[in-house]
């Protein structure tokens, strides 16, 4: 386990055209920042000038970002949706037949950045899916897609290092965990024989309990020490530090007060000195304070989440409605001027 950080170090990130003297650009991005929030364990917060910063944490938050998958990060991406399951959350059924799948992906891959492709369904109460039968639900449309030469970057959605394995295999470019390696720890050593990214996202239990009342002790900080470890160990399995993203997981073993102290403080987990990706379209959490009961009528609300965590230097968004989120993101990067 690596040891937990005195403290913890939350850019207060601006995109304004005015850039205050001394303000430092976040990861080679879009945001700069003139001014920290320094967190702990059994303090108050602070808020400090970047002066304050070590040279060590200047260098997190400052570093430029490696590319992900051959996309630049010097600008907010959109990962787009494709579950091929019966049972997701919010798309479950539509897209479980390969040539229903690969027709929507070839039209996501006209609006996104990169595919996101599941074949096992990870919302609350879901059950396991057998590794065969998330190969055959993946691979198949992995492989049509770069048949047909459709050239974005696709990104298996899986816990196991066989399927992982299978995907990359039939041309995936990125594994992204949601276990963040817990589930099966092989698929660290899958990934960095395959020289690939990985996203490590924090979850708490498994899709099936992880809903069970959830608690931490600070759970913005528990979270950013379960990824600080988990990154770790993918370093020590040989995976670059450039190759790996990191995850907060909203709504994985999280209440709606977990997931707004997490979305408050978000620009922490530039810290970690990774990509960073958000994952909230159409989660429950949304339809609760938005008063959205049904999944598909939660766009509005992802929306606005999407371009919020932009703001904040989010460099990846997973989202169902990528023609949305791509409207709305175009006019905020133009506010921004990207």
């Amino acid at each position: 386990m690596m040891a937990a950080p005195h403290r913890y170090i939350r850019p207060l990130v601006m995109v304004d055209p005015a850039r205050p003297e001394g303000a430092l650009t976040l990861a080679n991005g879009w945001g700069r920042f003139t001014h920290v929030e320094v967190l702990a364990r059994n303090a108050a917060p602070t808020v400090q000038p970047v002066t304050a910063l070590t040279e060590a944490e200047r260098h997190a938050l400052t570093a430029p970002r490696k590319d992900v998958a051959g996309l630049s990060m010097d600008r907010p991406r959109i990962m787009a949706i494709l579950n091929v399951t019966p049972d997701s959350f919010s798309d479950g059924g539509r897209f479980d037949g390969p040539e229903a799948a690969v027709a929507e992906a070839r039209r996501m891959a006209r609006v996104s950045d990169m595919l996101d492709i599941g074949g096992e369904s990870t919302r609350p109460g879901a059950a396991e899916v057998p590794v065969a039968e998330e190969i055959a639900r993946t691979c198949p449309v992995i492989a049509a897609l770069r048949r047909e030469g459709v050239s974005t970057p696709i990104s298996v959605d899986t816990r196991k290092a066989a399927v992982a394995e299978a995907a990359l295999a039939a041309g995936a470019d990125m594994v992204n965990d949601v276990s963040a390696m817990r589930y099966d720890p092989k698929i660290a050593q899958i990934t960095a024989k395959a020289n690939a990214p990985i996203c490590l996202m924090h979850s708490q239990g498994t899709p099936d309990t992880m809903q069970h009342n959830p608690r931490y002790q600070d759970v913005v900080l528990d979270v950013y020490d379960h990824l600080a470890n988990q990154i770790a160990a993918a370093e020590a399995a040989g995976i670059d530090r450039g190759r790996i993203i990191a995850d907060p997981g909203i709504g994985f073993g999280k209440t709606v007060e977990h997931n707004l102290a997490l979305l408050a403080r978000l620009s922490l987990f530039h810290s970690l000195g990774c990509p960073v990706l958000l994952g909230v379209s159409r989660k429950r959490f949304i339809g609760t304070i938005g008063e959205a009961d049904t999944a598909s009528d939660r766009m509005p609300g992802s929306l606005a989440l999407a371009v919020l965590a932009a703001r904040e230097g989010v460099q990846l968004l997973r989202v169902h409605d990528a023609d949305e989120t791509r409207q709305g993101l175009s006019l905020a990067m133009a506010q921004w001027g990207l």
